[in-house]
């Protein structure tokens, strides 16, 4: 597979967060990094799990299923931070366990549903990823559904702004 995508396609991060399959775009992703516990920082909201030091430049780490409004993660041996780039800021987000690298196509996102909430929807869209042979899944095997996290709406500047 080549480095570059052609025209239409996008290669997705997937990575899980309890049962639900998510995934970011491979552009913003700077690093996966091993859970390592964060710095805490008083009066902040409970999802922003503290900070941590990447090469010189300090980076909020959130729990991203709390961020969403789940149940807190529980950490174990494959939990991990994904480092991104969210509008020209560094921020981790704690997931359960990445999964894969996959290309998809632009015509394969479908659009998330509209719904009313109490903000922006963090979701971008919405693919069909059919399971991998190697994984050893039985033909015919369901596929899963991802969903793909909008990063700009999931902006922590919107809540906390910690590159002050």
């Amino acid at each position: 597979m080549s480095a570059l995508n052609t025209p239409g396609e996008r290669k997705i991060v997937t990575f899980s967060l309890g049962e639900q399959m998510f995934g970011i775009d491979m552009k913003a992703l700077i690093e996966i990094r091993e859970w390592e516990d964060p710095t805490p920082l008083p009066s902040v909201p409970a999802y922003i799990k503290g900070v941590t030091n990447l090469r010189g430049t300090v980076v909020p780490v959130v729990g991203l299923s709390e961020r969403l409004g789940w149940t807190p993660s529980i950490l174990h041996a494959r939990s991990c931070i994904l480092v991104v780039t969210i509008a020209g800021k560094q921020a981790g987000f704690l997931v359960d366990e990445v999964a894969d690298i996959i290309l998809i196509n632009e015509d394969e996102i479908q659009p998330a549903p509209e719904v009313e909430i109490g903000e922006q929807s963090v979701i971008a869209g919405l693919v069909q990823v059919a399971p991998r042979a190697q994984e050893g899944v039985a033909a015919g095997t369901a596929s899963t559904m991802v969903l793909l996290l909008d990063l700009d709406a999931l902006s922590l500047t919107q809540h906390l702004d910690l590159a002050a």
